[in-house]
């Protein structure tokens, strides 16, 4: 079950505005009041205009108001160009007027410590109170090309169908740099800012439906809420258009290591992937990625992973087999009548897989002879063409019908594929000639390195195999923990939540220790009470077989480490299981997270995990194991029985549902979960509980 995604607030008054105040106006284009002032003249068109600096004059042929106040109707939309000294007094000036949309260009508020954070939250109360809207402040403005709108400061923003929301203006900039040169554009382009007001969820949720947009690329730093953004994500993805973001992955897991394993593992990296997952969001790793993955994101997604490659040479074609192959596609070997038919199309070319044209003479249109017939054999599912598209272009400027032939036969290839609805993604070592720019404007991404095209082709295959999950609500609150419920405290309050432990006594001593060991049956383990990471510090002793090794082990254990107390636990049969690591920790931007991950004092060294929004459902956390790496350990391997990873599922999700309900818990493990082949056994848990539970002072929208 997943809460209604939120409704899109209306943000029309900044992309469309009847009319537009520029406060800071100025004739200086080297001021940003003066760079915008001077865009906006140039496409005013059917809006209203108006220029607001306090010396008052003309500028662009339109006068120049001392303020707001005397302006003759008061603005839809006022983008602020002020030292953030006078925001306060403009905000107050421009409600009393009617004014319900404002752009801050300015900086100095939430980013310049505690006291301009203070004063940015009292201002959007202030806002919110009015019912109005505020982009920034510290953004670089926004752009609606199907409006005509564009107030972007020092940027000229090409019309196309990517939707850009970008919290960093440098970042976008560089995004629209590679749009020029790859020959396309933008629907929308938001740059955030400081997220005062309106937040990256806010303007996300806009594209839902919107049929100028593709697909939409995200850089995002602070989430402000993560859940918000998973909810309008899925909204855009359920719509039919892609989602690709990129975001830092600072994380403060170093800090939090030495307090429990899923600290250390559920970084602010982490947080994000478990947003995509929620979200059917694809992520990139780097600002040339996130770029790339946009433009293969544009079209159609892979039924599945067969892949043919149709190269010019030997080489880049093995290259691209293997590169496939390591990032799990199937390069299968073609059939003899798939061969006869390429090898007619094109003579003297090699029609396994790779196809090869290394023996055939190079053509303007070998590839475009080829890929159809390649098509209408029905044996893949997308191609790969790499090596030397553009050859007689970049070669032979001198020779023009060289270059025409090419252009041709490229929108010929682009053409068959999309009458056939086969993906094609093309890598090649002229990316800048005429005819990959054909390509590009038939909607084919287009690449120079081949593993930007497999990582492409990964993106289009990714989408179709892994929607979004959804985004799971959160139970009411239940009865909070003690303060510090410690190892026993933890383990009665996961058992009532449904997870199973082995028998355990706590005793106080070497007697009572050996006694209740006799009352459990042997072997058993002891434990001492009272630390965090107890194997670590030779506080957990297995295999006890007597009621003599027993009590030595628990004389030795009190004279060492000191405890509060001992524990005494029948031993599971871990030689028969493998052991994984279950926890949650309560994120303030993204509520209660689940890992699940190879675990035993390998957790952190393996790092073999994978995250989720909490609470996730029994047949989630089963789609979670099963991406391990180790997936094929629990599945059964050389010769070991399956084990239940029904029941670890079962496990994981009733840990993740404890964890959503109990918001005082910052951090709650399991570790190890030990999976047997019939049944899973927590063997270790422990609970950190936060004073006053999770952080509420964060307003939504007020990082």
């Amino acid at each position: 079950m997943t809460q209604p995604h939120p409704q899109p607030r209306d943000l029309r008054p900044l992309f469309d505005p009847r009319s537009v105040a520029v406060v800071g106006a100025s004739g200086d284009a080297a001021k940003w009041g003066g760079d915008l002032a001077l865009r906006l003249s140039r496409r005013a068109g059917r809006r209203g205009l108006f220029f607001v600096n306090r010396r008052g004059g003309e500028l662009y042929g339109r006068p120049v108001h001392a303020s707001l106040s005397e302006l003759p109707e008061p603005p839809e939309l006022v983008v602020i160009a002020t030292p953030a000294a006078a925001f306060e007094t403009l905000l107050d000036e421009a409600l009393a007027l009617g004014c319900r949309a404002f752009v801050g260009i300015f900086a100095g508020l939430g980013e310049a410590g505690d006291e301009g954070l203070r004063r940015q939250r009292a201002a959007v109360r202030r806002l919110r109170g009015a019912g109005a809207v505020l982009l920034g402040p510290n953004c670089m403005g926004l752009a609606d090309t199907a409006a005509g709108f564009h107030a972007v400061a020092y940027l000229d923003i090409p019309a196309g169908d990517v939707g850009l929301v970008s919290q960093s203006g440098a970042m976008g900039e560089e995004l629209v740099t590679r749009a020029r040169d790859w020959g396309c554009g933008f629907s929308r382009y938001v740059t955030l800012g400081n997220q005062a007001d309106v937040t990256a969820a806010d303007v996300l949720a806009g594209f839902a439906g919107d049929e100028r947009t593709r697909v939409v690329a995200l850089y995002v730093e602070d989430f402000v809420d993560g859940r918000e953004l998973a909810a309008a994500a899925a909204r855009v993805t359920a719509s039919g258009r892609q989602v690709v973001l990129l975001a830092p992955g600072r994380s403060a897991a170093g800090a939090r290591a030495a307090r429990s394993h899923t600290g250390a593992l559920v970084s602010s990296s982490a947080a994000v992937d478990a947003l995509c997952r929620a979200g059917g969001v694809v992520r990139a790793a780097t600002p040339r990625e996130l770029f790339e993955l946009a433009m293969a994101l544009r079209g159609r997604p892979l039924r599945a992973r067969r892949v043919a490659v149709v190269s010019d040479g030997g080489g880049p074609g093995g290259i691209a087999a293997d590169a496939l192959q390591e990032a799990g596609f199937d390069v299968p070997a073609l059939s003899e009548a798939a061969v006869e038919a390429i090898c007619e199309a094109v003579p003297g070319c090699i029609g396994t897989n790779p196809v090869d044209f290394a023996l055939a003479t190079i053509e303007p249109d070998n590839f475009a002879r080829a890929v159809p017939a390649l098509c209408d054999a029905g044996e893949v599912d997308a191609v790969l063409a790499v090596g030397q598209l553009g050859y007689w272009s970049a070669r032979f400027p001198e020779f023009p019908h060289n270059t025409a032939a090419e252009v041709e036969a490229a929108a010929a290839l682009a053409a068959t594929v999309a009458e056939r609805e086969m993906p094609l993604v093309a890598c090649t070592v002229y990316p800048d000639a005429a005819p990959a720019a054909a390509l590009r404007a038939a909607g084919v991404p287009v690449y120079r390195e081949i593993a930007s095209g497999v990582a492409a082709l990964d993106a289009l295959a990714a989408v179709a195999e892994r929607p979004a999950a959804g985004i799971p609500s959160l139970p009411p609150a239940a009865a909070p923990l003690a303060a510090e419920p410690g190892y026993l405290g933890s383990r009665d309050a996961l058992e009532a939540a449904g997870l199973r432990f082995p028998a355990a006594r706590r005793v106080a001593g070497a007697a009572e220790a050996a006694e209740a060991a006799a009352e459990l049956g042997f072997p058993v383990v002891l434990k001492a009470l009272g630390l965090l990471h107890k194997s670590d510090a030779g506080g957990v002793v297995p295999g006890l077989a007597d009621e003599a090794a027993v009590a030595a082990a628990a004389r030795d254990m009190m004279e060492r480490l000191r405890p509060p107390g001992l524990v005494v636990e029948a031993q599971a049969p871990v030689e028969a299981g493998i052991e994984l690591i279950v926890g949650c920790r309560r994120d303030v931007r993204f509520g209660p997270l689940l890992l699940v991950g190879m675990g035993g004092v390998y957790a952190e060294l393996l790092r073999d995990v994978r995250t989720a929004l909490a609470p996730v459902t029994p047949a989630e956390a089963l789609r979670l194991l099963g991406e391990l790496r180790a997936a094929a350990l629990l599945r059964g391997a050389r010769g070991r029985p399956p084990l239940d990873v029904g029941a670890a599922a079962a496990a994981a999700a009733d840990l993740s549902r404890f964890a959503a309900a109990h918001p005082e818990v910052a951090e709650v493990e399991v570790n190890p979960l030990l999976v047997l082949p019939r049944g899973a056994l927590a063997l270790d848990a422990r609970c950190l509980v936060e004073a006053g539970g999770e952080d509420e002072s964060t307003e939504r929208g007020m990082p």
